[in-house]
């Protein structure tokens, strides 16, 4: 990832937009119970590590172009 980019996304005030998803309730009640934990403030903002940390994998495995379909 290039650094000007890897910048902007350590950038902590970036702006936000709401998503709503669907999840099975005791995957939700895990993530709950996990992200103390693992020492996040509450599970929403440990499923956006989880999605930054795939994504993140994502973008570098497409910049290095090894994306399987």
């Amino acid at each position: 990832m290039k650094i000007e980019k890897l910048k902007k996304r350590l950038d902590k005030n970036r702006p936000m937009t709401m998503v709503t998803i669907r999840m099975p309730e005791d995957v939700v009640e895990d993530l709950k119970c996990i992200a103390p934990v693992l020492g996040f403030s509450g599970y929403q903002p440990l499923i956006r590590g989880y999605i930054g940390q795939g994504l993140r994998a994502d973008l570098e495995r497409l910049e290095n172009n090894i994306v399987d379909a």
